[in-house]
């Protein structure tokens, strides 16, 4: 089925506008920010280790592996990438397995704007998403008209989401309007003419973040300027998706939700490889924000290389021997 996240509520959109004052001008969005809740390094690092010790059986196990088959936004971002690489991974995310047709299907293939009609041509009616990278990814070292420009050619070439960088120098020197104003601007640019929109992922770059308080603070002001999910990384710089952060990103999104009714979703990206991480991640999701959100429409792995081990412990689950990495198709 295809993947869709609902609109906003009157209620919520009513809860959500009245906190307006808070993004008033630079002043109040600042002492909104800087007046969250500093964050206990130490308790939120204890926390995340101890999710991660969780034990899932083996019935547990094969429902987990299925459901982040299906959370994952298979991605190609190279400067090689080709139309016929393209059309081959959207392959994979329809069939992850060629050998077992049992097995999901990702939730998104995520590609560069020009190739956004690719993938959409080669996923027509699987129900599968084509995201897109936009703003400049992924420094997001670019105007803003330009910026607007890259999203709105990736929507009008039919990208179902857009995975937007902030500018991550505008926010460490404090200028937190701008870089809300321009999330509202992406947000903007992501809507079509016929009413409908594409959905925004709004990527922090947390290992450039320097501070967990500065995760928390961005994680709130994206949420503010409308975003539809936060995002840790590119993965393209050293230091992406990590355990605390995510659980923090998580709390975030809980908070946000008690304060104003909006589900925004999580999506962790870069650096999670195995099943066993994934599993814990998933875990972090129940426990801290519950069953409505494991699911592809609230959480997301950013993780290409993760697809493969999983469909190796699906296979073990099932015939109870390791096929190896030969056993399926290198990305």
């Amino acid at each position: 089925m295809p993947i869709t996240v609902p609109a906003y509520g009157k209620e919520a959109a009513g809860r959500l506008a009245s906190m307006a004052d808070v993004t008033a001008d630079d002043g109040a969005l600042r002492r909104f920010l800087h007046g969250l809740p500093g964050v206990d390094a130490v308790g939120l690092q204890a926390r995340a280790a101890t999710l991660g010790t969780r034990s899932i059986k083996t019935t547990a196990k094969a429902y987990a592996i299925d459901l982040a088959i299906s959370m994952i936004d298979l991605t190609t971002l190279e400067g090689a990438d080709t139309p016929g690489k393209v059309r081959a991974l959207c392959a994979k995310g329809v069939h992850p397995d060629p050998t077992d047709r049992t097995a999901p299907k990702v939730a998104a293939i995520c590609v560069y704007p020009d190739m956004v009609a690719t993938a959409k041509e080669a996923l027509a009616g699987s129900g599968i998403h084509v995201a897109s990278v936009a703003t400049a990814f992924p420094a997001g070292r670019a105007a803003l008209p330009v910026k607007l420009a890259d999203t709105r050619d990736a929507v009008a070439a039919g990208a179902d989401e857009i995975d937007m960088v902030i500018d991550r120098g505008a926010f460490l020197s404090g200028r937190y309007l701008a870089v809300f104003e321009e999330i509202k601007a992406v947000k903007e640019a992501c809507a079509r003419p016929d009413g409908s929109a594409a959905h925004l992922k709004v990527i922090f770059e947390t290992g450039e973040l320097e501070t967990y308080d500065n995760v928390r603070r961005v994680s709130w002001l994206a949420m503010l300027a409308g975003a539809d999910f936060i995002k840790t990384s590119t993965g393209k710089v050293a230091v992406n998706a990590t355990p605390p952060v995510t659980l923090l990103m998580l709390e975030a999104v809980r908070d946000f939700h008690a304060a104003t009714g909006i589900q925004v979703g999580v999506k962790p990206a870069g650096g999670i490889r195995t099943t066993k991480d994934a599993i814990k991640y998933l875990v972090m999701v129940n426990e801290t924000l519950g069953e409505p959100w494991l699911t592809a429409d609230w959480f997301r792995f950013g993780a290409s290389s993760l697809l493969n081990d999983l469909l190796m412990q699906r296979q073990k689950l099932g015939t109870g021997r390791y096929s190896g990495p030969d056993y399926v198709t290198v990305d």
